[in-house]
């Protein structure tokens, strides 16, 4: 289980990704996902570049598939 953990935190590594012009600022990731997604003062994201911890995806992926406007996406890099 270790190795797959190491393995997970290296090349191949999830983050998250906001497209400006989509987003609507409804602020629906933010209250799923609030250890790596903030809100400004008007309801818009501000992603944590960071890497998302592997026990962060599966509330990562329901934040993505929960955005509104679908403007949040979990890339591989």
């Amino acid at each position: 289980m270790a190795d797959y953990q190491a393995r997970r935190s290296g090349p191949g590594t999830r983050t998250l990704r906001v497209n400006p012009i989509a987003c609507t600022g409804h602020g629906v990731c933010a209250e799923l996902l609030p250890e790596l997604i903030a809100t400004d003062e008007w309801g818009y994201p501000i992603i944590d570049p960071r890497p998302v911890p592997y026990a962060l995806e599966p509330e990562a992926r329901r934040a993505v598939a929960a955005c509104p406007a679908l403007a949040l996406r979990l890339v591989r890099e």
